[in-house]
């Protein structure tokens, strides 16, 4: 089983932690930034995370596990591979969370929903909600890093294989910014 420490060292080795000052997802602003895609490039490391993710819910009778694209992908399917179900994953179409590519959740169908990195749980609870609008049981949340250090509630479980506890700030409070440190936008959703 993977430790919160061994995870925390591959982040690290791997080139996954960054540091400086970024404009993230959920556009808040944050002095650490995990490029997940760092880890994720290796099929080996991705294997070894998503099994100990797995563990974690090994006994909740998952039956299907879905993540958000791009990285939650990824996770779905390997944490799948590793639970023995299916796996598939939500896309934005006209900017809203859906199922394309005829994929489905069966009506009362135990569903674990598995996300790469969390701040504010936006995207996890986008496809929250589209489990529930076809009828899933959302069982839990598996997240490689959960930046909110455990304050972010889906209310189902969540469990993370790190927990980062990581000040972010609006562009208003910023010291970053106060202290005009050039800013890297990271993530793939436009902010504006």
């Amino acid at each position: 089983m993977m430790t919160e420490n061994d995870v925390k060292q591959l982040l690290i080795d791997t080139g996954a932690i960054l540091e400086g000052h970024f404009l993230l997802t959920s556009g808040l602003h944050s002095p650490l930034y995990v490029e997940k895609f760092q880890v994720l490039q290796y099929p080996e490391h991705t294997a070894s995370m998503c099994a100990a993710l797995a563990e974690k819910f090994a006994g909740d009778q998952v039956e299907l596990v879905i993540g958000p694209v791009t990285g939650g992908i990824l996770l779905a399917h390997e944490v799948g591979k590793n639970l023995k179900t299916r796996a598939i994953f939500t896309e934005r179409e006209n900017g809203r969370m859906t199922l394309r590519r005829g994929f489905t959740i069966k009506p009362g169908e135990r569903v674990l929903i598995v996300e790469d990195i969390v701040t504010t749980g936006g995207s996890v609870k986008e496809v929250l909600e589209v489990v529930r609008e076809h009828g899933g049981i959302a069982v839990g949340v598996g997240l490689l890093v959960d930046r909110s250090g455990g304050t972010v509630d889906f209310g189902i479980p969540a469990k993370s294989l790190l927990q980062l506890q990581v000040q972010t700030y609006s562009q208003d409070d910023c010291p970053l910014c106060q202290e005009q440190i050039p800013m890297t936008k990271r993530g793939s959703k436009n902010i504006k």
